[in-house]
């Protein structure tokens, strides 16, 4: 009896290890971590540049662009499915909030916080679509897909609720706005004392050998201005893709050590585990769609998940406030408001929905349901992920332009 104990004991470490165990050491090429810290930096530094380039690009298109941009943003409906469409084209909540922090700090006609507040919350949506196209992997295994389909949706239906609540709330009363306007009052200049960030002089020294380059090679403004704000982008997915993998290949270890003590831990200290292994990695993505073939193997359940993804979506917003560091002139704060509301908007949906057992639930139950149907029918789950999260949305905006 003691050796089948042994044998059992042995095969549920083998298939603890299998899903994400890390390459052989042979396997990978050491780098040292000075080279590691140096590439960081510069990658930080790539990712500010293009947040500022972003801003001066918006502005160098004129008043009457922005004006029609901002008109149709004004919708908060139509805020929202920008939100979602942008963050399920580009597979990152990162890219598009950095964009929005980008566009609201804009030195002249900046997008108002307002009309980015909905936007925000659409990207929170849009960034789980990773997830449930990860569990469409185990599309082969009946039993294996029906757990990885039902913790890739649990993270879907959580941020939906999230933007149900909230969103009324802050359409009605402006909570997250003048909450994270109060707090950013406090948090920039440390309540009046200003000075001039190193970080953003170099920006500009930067940033003005480019926009020359530019400006050397269109002649229009217009079009000036959108190659300008094309290559913003670029900086800002190159360098956000490159420093997720950095910080992956430094923190694979740890990442794999945190998540697998999260398993039995208490809930709140499962939260704080997926916050600090979001911040590590710089990608939400990357720690929920590391939670769902380890659920398709029976090693981690959904209730267990839950907690860890809701972590998650608390630690992704570090990269607003990396982008908020990059914002100068006047609308500073602005940028800074648009990293709080960010924070505010998950930690205050998490508050609200995860404390009572009845409500916490409903993702939960919602998410099993899906994963049922999913199972006995495969279409399900592809009409599930391509409707919600592409189909749908473009279709709201469609009508809502025509409409308006």
């Amino acid at each position: 009896m003691s050796g089948t104990k042994t044998n059992r004991g042995s095969a549920k470490e083998n298939r603890w290890s299998t899903p994400i165990r890390a390459q052989p050491a042979a396997e990978q090429a050491p780098v040292p971590p000075l080279a590691r810290l140096i590439a960081v930096l510069v990658l930080l530094f790539v990712f500010m540049l293009g947040v500022n380039g972003l801003g001066d690009g918006f502005k160098s298109l004129g008043r009457g662009f922005l004006d029609s941009f901002f008109s149709a943003t004004a919708n908060p409906f139509m805020g929202l499915i920008i939100g979602i469409l942008a963050t399920t084209l580009v597979q990152s909540s990162s890219v598009t909030t950095s964009l929005i922090v980008g566009l609201v700090a804009a030195p002249e006609n900046p997008l108002p916080v307002a009309n980015a507040v909905p936007m925000i919350m659409g990207a929170n949506i849009g960034t789980t679509v990773t997830n449930s196209l990860v569990s469409l992997a185990h599309m082969g295994r009946k039993d294996e897909f029906r757990r990885a389909f039902a913790v890739a949706t649990c993270h879907d239906f959580f941020n939906y609720m999230a933007v149900l609540i909230l969103l009324p709330i802050e359409l009605t009363t402006g909570y997250l706005q003048k909450t994270a306007t109060f707090l950013s009052s406090y948090l920039v200049g440390l309540g009046g004392a200003e000075y001039e960030s190193p970080i953003r002089g170099a920006l500009k020294s930067v940033l003005g050998p480019i926009k020359s380059a530019i400006g050397a090679l269109v002649e229009k403004p217009e079009a000036a201005a959108i190659l300008l704000i094309a290559v913003s982008g670029v900086l800002i997915f190159t360098a956000l893709v490159s420093l997720v993998k950095v910080m992956r290949a430094a923190m694979q270890t740890r990442v794999e050590l945190f998540i697998s003590r999260a398993l039995d831990v208490s809930p709140l200290l499962a939260m704080l585990v997926g916050i600090i292994v979001t911040v590590m990695v710089q990608s939400s993505s990357i720690t929920t769609s590391l939670l769902v073939p380890l659920a398709g193997a029976g090693i981690l359940t959904l209730r267990q998940a839950f907690p860890i993804t809701i972590g998650a979506n608390i630690g992704t917003t570090v990269t607003a406030f990396l982008a908020a560091l990059a914002a100068t002139g006047p609308y500073a704060q602005a940028a800074v408001t648009m990293a709080l509301v960010h924070l505010l908007f998950n930690v205050s949906a998490t508050m609200l929905i995860y404390p009572v057992e009845r409500i916490r639930e409903i993702p939960l139950r919602a998410a099993r349901w899906l994963a049922r149907t999913a199972t006995r029918s495969k279409r399900w789950a592809l009409a599930y992920v391509l409707g919600l999260f592409y189909a749908l949305p473009a279709l709201f905006a469609i009508v809502d332009h025509f409409v308006g």
